[in-house]
């Protein structure tokens, strides 16, 4: 016993870990590195590099240019002027940094290194794949490392209960939901966790109604450590709040962080009557921690964690029924935890692995993975090589990238720096190249059609500017609200310029 902790084991056992850390960070960052010259294609990401140009101009947020999601995102991208480059060098950064929270994790949940390596190398390879958008420098990308480092502070004060961890832990969280919302359940799942904890022992589980275990009232009595961790939730976003008040710009933030965006996110939950479709999710959350609370013994104190993080990331991921992508990304960490516990504990394998296998094919058949993930690496090595010409290379992402690109040179090379554009289309990444920003606050026409009151403000924003050129890209009839004062000049792979008549 005392030769297996003697510290010549301990300095070992940290050796090979350190190494497993060194390769896995090794692998994720050549999994990473083509995303780093990939070209300006993604939509978001388009939406992203105009808003960081506009703050880094001296424009506010919300009041002068505008997207629906918390200000930190949009902070990063202003770091770099929205260069895609630099912003994809840091989201790699936050990936790997990632990688090693979530070694740490694992550390702390389980007592084998079978199960800390195979959740580890789970979710470094997952992440750094593009097979759920980790290329892309969504809000997701930046989200996971904050989360992460809350939920380590959050398990390591379990057995001796922390307030100052706990608090970090709710700072944590929050610089998270203020990079984007959805980040509020993992703020409900850790709170949740560590009521389930402290009342660990409290009641043992007995067959019956479950409902009448539950000790609400210890539930309320001695949840200073939840008190403490949404203090720390609570405190960045008043100061966040305030700020916007002291600009004078409360109003167009409290619409587009949270009343218009939460219509946004909770789009397509019709089902019997309005939102009866996120009733019934809130039932199956609901369902799932009475679950973990009637089996917490057998399920162990990391199985609850585990499981009940789990519950509110499949809750967060299918909040709304838009089955993009990277809103897995939210359920990346939970699942890889969650397969380690497989590997951890043999308890209730059978329903672990029924789980399991129900939980991959809903994934499956709701969400839009990405699957050319071979093409994709085989596309960066002929671009490398020479193999592929700079189209070839663009058109692989999106078949209007290279006119995208075109477009962009034709507006660098006919106007000056005083001259605007205006584009009519969701290809916000085409300011972004032309290294110009809109005459008013939206970047992509479906926020125009999408909001009250956008088209007319528009509008007014043309007339007021008067941009050189009207660049469609998107096809309908509500252009024609903006072209009173402008011709058609050029035709360009389906796109239409309009140059302005003075």
């Amino acid at each position: 016993m005392n030769k297996l902790f003697s510290r010549k084991f301990i300095r070992k056992l940290y050796k090979k870990d350190t190494w497993f850390v060194v390769f896995a960070l090794f692998i994720f960052s050549l999994l990473r590195i083509p995303s780093i010259v990939e070209p300006y294609w993604y939509g978001d990401e388009g939406i992203y590099e105009v808003i960081g140009m506009s703050l880094r101009a001296g424009g506010l947020l919300y009041r002068d240019i505008w997207d629906n999601k918390p200000p930190i995102l949009y902070l990063i991208y202003q770091l770099f002027s929205g260069d895609q480059f630099s912003v994809r060098t840091l989201s790699l950064l936050f990936g790997a940094a990632s990688v090693v929270v979530f070694f740490l994790v694992a550390k702390k949940l389980f007592h084998t290194r079978r199960s800390q390596y195979v959740s580890t190398g789970v979710f470094m390879v997952l992440f750094g794949l593009p097979i759920l958008e980790g290329n892309i420098a969504n809000a997701e990308n930046f989200m996971l490392l904050p989360i992460l480092c809350a939920f380590y502070f959050v398990i390591s004060s379990f057995d001796v209960p922390s307030f100052k961890k706990t608090f970090i832990a709710g700072l944590l969280l929050s610089f998270a939901f203020l990079t984007k919302i959805v980040a509020v359940f993992d703020f409900g799942a850790f709170v949740v966790s560590i009521a389930i904890l402290r009342l660990y022992d409290e009641f043992a589980p007995r067959r019956g109604n479950i409902f009448k275990k539950i000790p609400f009232k210890k539930i309320i009595l001695g949840s200073e450590q939840e008190l403490i961790l949404g203090a720390g939730f609570v405190l960045p976003i008043i100061a966040t709040i305030l700020f916007f008040v002291a600009k004078g710009a409360f109003t167009d933030f409290y619409k587009a962080v949270f009343s218009q965006n939460v219509g946004y996110v909770s789009y397509g939950n019709y089902f019997l009557f309005p939102q009866g479709l996120l009733v019934l999710k809130l039932i199956l959350l609901s369902a799932g921690i009475g679950f973990v609370w009637q089996l917490r013994h057998a399920l162990g104190k990391s199985g609850v964690v585990i499981l009940i993080w789990i519950f509110f990331s499949l809750f967060n991921a299918s909040f709304s029924e838009r089955p993009y992508t990277h809103y897995l990304l939210v359920l990346l960490a939970s699942f890889s935890l969650f397969l380690g516990y497989i590997f951890e504990d043999k308890k209730l394998s059978i329903i672990k692995i029924t789980f399991l296998v129900a939980l991959i094919a809903f994934v499956y058949f709701n969400f839009n993975l990405y699957k050319k993930i071979v093409p994709y690496y085989q596309n960066y090595m002929s671009f490398v090589f020479g193999n592929k010409n700079a189209k070839e290379y663009q058109r692989f992402f999106d078949g209007n990238t290279p006119r995208d690109y075109e477009l962009a040179n034709i507006v660098r090379s006919k106007t000056s720096k005083s001259d605007g554009i205006f584009i009519w289309g969701d290809q916000a990444q085409i300011y972004a190249l032309s290294g110009k920003l809109p005459p008013g606050r939206y970047t992509v026409s479906y926020h125009v059609t999408f909001y009250k009151n956008a088209i007319g403000e528009t509008l007014g924003d043309i007339n007021r500017v008067q941009p050189k050129y009207i660049i469609q890209t998107k096809t309908d009839g509500t252009i024609e609200n903006f072209l009173a004062s402008y011709v058609l000049k050029y035709k360009i792979d389906g796109a239409q310029i309009y140059e302005r008549q003075y």
